[in-house]
């Protein structure tokens, strides 16, 4: 058999070899490293026998996919660890994830405590230095070997498998776990791992289950690697705008309120209010929106025309019971069925369209406890909603336009550079979750494709992401742990139009059935929020901070002066406050650095008698005397245009 290698040379072997044998033979330092392969793209374990012509990669940790298979058997050594020193916990999944990894177990929480003492029984494992041995069960005795082991989990992971699988094991000294793989070769390679953290996680991400303990953990190739990524960790936990936002008093929240039911406080409404009036100035001014405002609830009867009762129920918020309740009402979860009540409120010629709806609308969708998480995922969230009424013949260039006004938002955000487009597609073998014919799925889906390329926009394409009626581009962005959420999706809906009978008048007098484009354009004003506190470290620019800026007399002899600053800068639609204490100026500018405040005023004698202010500010730190006008001048443009100015100092960046 000829194995191609990924350089494009050849092996010729005359007998099957496993992936372990084909490395050692091709380099005993890339056998030492290799942690999985590919063979022909797919990921197979190093035990894996090639007995046929192939293209062979050999992964080590330097590939994401070797990295992954590193972490997969690091989990499987905290299992092991878990169970030396807590017998009685019960072992559910534990996977490699883009972070790290982690292993749910049905046992009492962990405290940081416990993490220790687990990690350095995963020490003594490592250094024992055991093989990872594969071996297969069939499907019954599979069932019977772990219930023997006490491990009621793995039992019904094993049950869903089908009829006919042969169940696949390893084997690490005298610990075995139910697992594909693929794995390292032994644990003494492991060379730089932490377990980061524990925490609650319901069996199967389903709240109607058990909550179990999970934990946490982390694996490099290199400690200096497992190094800079804690020192990243480090700030990233004072970048969490669940802490960080909360510190800065711009959102709490009340467990007697409810879970994912964030309370905005006076400065957080500054921000997402600065933001809410940008956006519908500009959509309506700028790219031609109309607005609307619609109820925050509806029957059942229209969330059954759309669809949502039948594939979105269980996401939605429903006041009454069908079978007691003469009408039963929900909250929206969107807003789309009731701005195509708009339209049909007035018949509408071709020469309407498009027609662009938009609406700062208030949603409400009954995720996962579980799922809840600061102000990115929440039960009640406002969005800046569009639908788009459009001719067929008008989508195209409509679809790139709502792209269009997206990239323009991220722009003056200054975020463009840390989103990702993903085409968000229907699943063919799950035709049950949607409506509409497979050939309506595959053209809409394939007109997006063209959009994105003729803009050359990259993005990846994500089977299974797509609404129950229509393909999508969600434009995602990760938090600073690595997670990814969606910010901003633009959809198109060449099907919804037919469920509310919806038409215009064409150029021949006919009814015509119109398309329909749902987007958002900066998304939901909480995760935006929450995105902009970890982006900026609560630095925010000039335009969206709740305090710009703080005048700070050298006494109180110069309060006076202060305030006439004050007044002043208000009189120009300047946030600003005065700090009257009686502090030293010293303290004053340090608490107003640790506020946050892009500039400080500082008012003197002298400042007072040539009616000038010294100024400080993050970005250049001291920037001298200035007349209270030239600085009005300069700050009120650096609001108007949004300006994102760098911060130069090096005190402000610590």
């Amino acid at each position: 058999m000829i194995i191609t290698l990924k350089d494009g040379s050849k092996k010729e072997y005359a007998q099957p070899m496993s992936v372990y044998d084909i490395a050692a033979d091709i380099s005993e330092g890339l056998a030492r490293m290799a942690t999985a392969a590919q063979v022909n793209g797919a990921v197979v374990d190093l035990r894996t026998v090639v007995d046929a012509d192939c293209e062979l990669n050999i992964l080590t940790p330097s590939s994401p996919e070797g990295l992954a298979a590193l972490r997969h058997t690091t989990s499987h050594v905290l299992a092991e660890a878990v169970k030396r020193l807590y017998p009685q916990a019960k072992l559910a999944i534990g996977p490699s994830i883009e972070t790290g990894f982690y292993y749910d177990f049905d046992h009492e929480p962990f405290s940081r405590e416990d993490l220790d003492k687990i990690e350095k029984e995963m020490k003594k494992i490592i250094k024992e230095g055991a093989k990872l041995e594969k071996f297969t069960l069939p499907r019954e005795e599979a069932i019977k070997f772990m219930e023997e082991k006490g491990e009621p989990y793995k039992v019904e992971l094993i049950r869903d498998l089908p009829e006919d699988a042969e169940i696949s094991f390893y084997r690490q000294g005298d610990f075995v776990d139910l697992c594909a793989g693929p794995h390292m070769m032994s644990t003494k390679n492991i060379k730089a791992f932490k377990l980061i953290s524990s925490s609650g996680a319901y069996w199967r991400g389903n709240e109607k289950n058990k909550m179990l303990a999970r934990i946490y953990g982390t694996a490099y190739a290199k400690k200096e690697e497992l190094a800079a990524h804690l020192e990243q960790l480090e700030e990233a936990k004072k970048r969490d705008h669940n802490k960080l936002g909360r510190e800065m008093g711009l959102f709490t929240t009340v467990d007697v309120i409810g879970q994912g039911l964030p309370l905005l406080m006076p400065k957080g409404v500054i921000i997402v209010k600065e933001l809410q009036r940008w956006i519908e100035d500009l959509e309506d001014n700028e790219w031609g929106y109309v607005r609307t405002k619609t109820p925050l609830m509806a029957k059942s009867d229209l969330y059954k025309i759309s669809g949502h009762w039948d594939h979105y129920k269980d996401g939605m918020f429903v006041l009454g019971d069908e079978e007691k309740d003469k009408e039963v009402y929900a909250l929206r979860p969107m807003t789309c069925p009731f701005q195509y009540y708009v339209y049909k409120a007035e018949q509408h010629s071709y020469r309407d369209l498009p027609l662009r709806y938009g609406e700062t609308s208030t949603l409400f969708r009954n995720e996962d406890s579980g799922e809840m998480h600061g102000l990115t995922r929440v039960r009640q969230f406002t969005i800046s909603e569009g639908h788009l009424v459009v001719r067929p013949d008008q989508m195209v260039e409509e679809f790139k336009g709502c792209l269009a006004l997206a990239k323009y938002c991220l722009q003056t955000l200054g975020v463009e550079e840390d989103v990702t487009y993903h085409l968000s597609k229907w699943d063919p073998d799950n035709k049950e979750k949607y409506i509409g014919d497979p050939e309506v799925w595959n053209e809409t889906e394939e007109h997006i494709r063209r959009v994105l390329t003729e803009l050359d926009i990259k993005f990846t394409e994500d089977v299974g992401e797509a609404a129950f009626y229509g393909p999508k581009v969600d434009i995602n962005a990760k938090n600073v742990y690595g997670k990814e959420d969606t910010m901003i999706t633009i959809q198109w809906d060449a099907l919804l139009a037919e469920q509310f009978d919806m038409y215009y008048i064409d150029e021949n007098g006919e009814k015509v059935r119109p398309c329909i484009i749902h987007r958002t354009s900066i998304g939901c004003y909480e995760r935006t929020l929450a995105w902009l506190i970890e982006k900026y470290a609560g630095l925010f620019p000039t335009w969206l901070c709740p305090e710009q800026v703080r005048v700070l007399p050298i006494s109180e002899k110069y309060t006076d002066y202060a305030e006439k600053v004050n007044a002043e800068l208000k009189k120009n639609g300047i946030r600003s406050s005065v700090d009257n204490r009686s502090e030293k100026i010293g303290y004053k500018i340090r608490e107003t650095r640790l506020a946050k405040v892009p500039y400080m005023l500082v008012v003197g004698a002298k400042e007072e008698e040539e009616n000038v202010v010294s100024v400080r500010s993050r970005y250049l730190g001291d920037e001298g005397q200035k007349s209270l006008d030239d600085f009005i001048t300069a700050i009120t443009k650096e609001i108007r245009t949004k300006e994102i100015r760098k911060i130069e100092v090096q005190e402000e960046k610590k």
